[in-house]
């Protein structure tokens, strides 16, 4: 996968995901924007791609603003003229509650990022690829968008529409030369399982980090790194007939239902 002469646009790239996949695209030659409302951390994203040799620059933006967006989308094209793929990732984890108990602002923030943002991205990114004739996009779904997660109302919600959105996108441009895809994390070592570990156990964050492994079949949480590769791969050439499809990297725990794995010899 050679990215060189290609410019990837990441949102959500301060942290997590989106760092892991900014770093991927700087060392396979990609130019890189870095997106995230945190400005300092998407500073230091790009830094860290220029202090390898990279090319990169940063941009604070809000996704649900609309403003914010056309701006991100604007200093990428002033900078480098084009986006050839944009990782539409940024998102926020949400509240851990039963639905009766959810709080009403916190469900319309969740929404508001992880649905509008990506919208969005697509409203003002989708216009460049297909005036270019190409472009390839990720949005960033997870296992969440698949099935039920009891207490995550808002997060589910919001992921099961990120693959609506996904489908819906990829129809509309593949004659255009553009391709929609959607990635489905499980459980990914980032500050985002973890501070859901602490809202559901306080007291004993780590014993549901071990549950959470035990109901994985691989027995562990999946890597931003590993993440980052199928983002990249989505973005490639030789992925050029899949769009409107999401791919699933969750080390098997919803192909087997969650259920505990037990090893027997």
């Amino acid at each position: 996968m050679n990215f060189d002469g290609t410019v990837a646009l990441i949102t959500g790239a301060a942290n997590g995901i989106g760092l892991a996949t900014a770093l991927a695209f700087a060392a396979k030659g990609a130019k890189v924007v870095a997106v995230d409302k945190d400005g300092a951390g998407a500073e230091k994203t790009a830094a860290a791609i220029k202090a390898k040799g990279g090319l990169a620059i940063a941009k604070a933006a809000d996704v649900t603003r609309s403003a914010d967006v056309a701006a991100y989308v604007k200093a990428t094209l002033d900078a480098y003229g084009r986006i050839d793929c944009f990782f539409n990732n940024a998102g926020i984890e949400g509240q851990v509650a039963p639905i009766v108990d959810y709080d009403e602002a916190m469900f319309d923030a969740v929404l508001a990022v992880n649905v509008k943002g990506v919208f969005l991205g697509l409203r003002h990114v989708l216009p460049v690829m297909m005036r270019q004739g190409s472009g390839s996009v990720v949005n960033t779904s997870s296992v969440a968008g698949l099935t039920g997660t009891p207490n995550m109302s808002a997060y589910v919600a919001s992921k099961h529409a990120v693959l609506g959105l996904t489908k819906t996108a990829a129809g509309e441009v593949a004659r255009m030369g553009v391709r929609v895809n959607a990635v489905c994390p499980g459980p990914i070592d980032t500050r985002m399982i973890h501070a859901i570990e602490a809202q559901i156990n306080p007291a004993d964050p780590a014993l549901v980090e071990q549950k959470y492994h035990a109901a994985i079949p691989v027995g562990r949480y999946g890597t931003a790194d590993e993440v980052a590769e199928m983002v990249l791969f989505l973005c490639a050439a030789g992925s050029g007939n899949i769009t409107g499809a999401h791919f699933v990297i969750d080390g098997g725990r919803t192909a087997t239902g969650g259920a505990v794995t037990v090893v027997t010899r």
